[in-house]
């Protein structure tokens, strides 16, 4: 069985809402003045390389589609263009961006049905509305949390109001300019 592994930019404080402030959430580009340095890039390489496709939710996809089709010249930016992308939307019906098929009808039952055939993980970035709708369908298997040092106040969090999950801490390092990185394993 494949893995579906969340990976999140997130606050000291639990937001995940808006990282680089492209969402015009008010909360600006709060990982912006932080390095995470070459192991950083190192982790979310190797992350990247554990995974055979991405699923992300609507907001996400939209945000990624207008700038990762465009970057050029970037080995990173070339493999998660080649991946295959499932996009869990009830809104959109047409996905331009090359190897995006959208899950229609029932998301949570296709993504259970994709987390059963073989291949290596699936990834999930941002897409904070999906990731809520993961967690309560118990679909989650791990979480690579990138902390910044910072507290929001306000924003959308990982874990929704009344969620709950037992987590395995399964790898921790600090990065760059004290960016904690954080690999947990959900305890089904």
């Amino acid at each position: 069985m494949r893995k579906l592994v969340v990976t999140q930019y997130i606050s000291l404080d639990g937001v995940i809402e808006d990282p680089v402030g492209m969402e015009n959430s008010g909360l600006g580009d709060w990982t912006g003045p932080f390095t995470r340095g070459p192991e950083g890039e190192r982790l979310k390489q190797e992350e990247l390389d554990a995974a055979d496709s991405l699923l992300l939710g609507r907001r996400t996809y939209e945000a990624f589609a207008a700038v990762w089709p465009h970057v050029t010249g970037s080995p990173f930016a070339d493999q998660i263009n080649a991946l295959p992308k499932h996009l869990a939307s009830t809104t959109l019906t047409k996905a331009e961006w090359q190897g995006t098929s959208i899950l229609a009808g029932d998301a949570l039952a296709a993504i259970s049905a994709l987390k059963e055939e073989p291949g290596r993980d699936i990834l999930v970035y941002g897409s904070l509305k999906l990731v809520h709708g993961l967690q309560r369908a118990g679909l989650v298997d791990a979480y690579n949390l990138m902390v910044y040092p910072v507290a929001l106040g306000a924003g959308g969090r990982l874990f929704a109001d009344g969620a709950r999950s037992n987590l395995a801490l399964a790898g921790a390092k600090t990065l760059g300019e004290g960016i904690q990185w954080l690999r947990y394993e959900v305890r089904h």
